[in-house]
């Protein structure tokens, strides 16, 4: 009978913290579209098999103020990064993390050209307009995150993203300039939902 009671006792316990799992996960993605003005938004995004493993596809809303639209115009190179974790719950010690992965741009301007360059990791592609440059970092697609083998299918992983200007990669002077700047505090909250590989991704 002890046996039996601390099973009953322990299943129950587990269900109990998938259920609160659960409920902060679907809190998590009614509050995620609430920003700020000057914040920006990730209006949607997905998980979804690719070729040799799983890809992300999102779209994400923001705009430039005008501070950093002319740093950008004036040869300062801005740095943004889209960051997605997704971690593997476990109700008897911290969640495992199963993929860390990073999208990086650098965006400048080149006054010879007139013209913007986009970096995306090794990329590079020119544009006529900054807001043409902000639209291709808005729409992020086919990012390959992770092979096959990295999720197992029938279990339900957690998955966060977000976006964010990167200061930390900014000259000394305007790291300096953005501590404790509105203006420079660019990016979104993080957008948290559920995959399970082998149905849809999508939040």
């Amino acid at each position: 009978m002890p046996n039996m009671t601390a099973s009953i006792s322990l299943a129950c316990a587990r269900r109990l913290e998938r259920l609160l799992r659960t409920a902060a996960f679907i809190l998590a993605a009614v509050l995620a579209p609430v920003a700020h003005a000057d914040e920006g938004i990730i209006r949607s995004a997905e998980v979804v098999p690719g070729d040799g493993g799983y890809v992300l596809n999102a779209d994400i809303d923001f705009t430039l103020n005008p501070r950093l639209a002319d740093a950008v115009n004036r040869g300062v190179a801005l740095f943004f990064t889209t960051e997605l974790v997704i971690e593997r719950p476990r109700w008897y010690w911290f969640d495992r993390v199963e993929v860390e992965r990073s999208l990086d741009y650098r965006l400048s301007y080149h006054a010879i050209t007139r013209s913007y360059r986009l970096s995306i990791g090794s990329l590079h592609q020119s544009l006529d307009t900054l807001e043409a440059a902000v639209l291709t970092m808005q729409r992020v697609r086919n990012w390959h995150i992770a092979e096959s083998a990295a999720l197992e299918a029938g279990v339900v992983y957690d998955v966060a993203l977000r976006f964010r200007l990167d200061t930390s990669k900014l000259p000394k002077p305007f790291q300096v300039t953005a501590l404790g700047s509105r203006d420079w505090n660019l990016g979104t909250d993080w957008r948290r939902w559920i995959f399970q590989p082998g149905t849809p991704g999508l939040q």
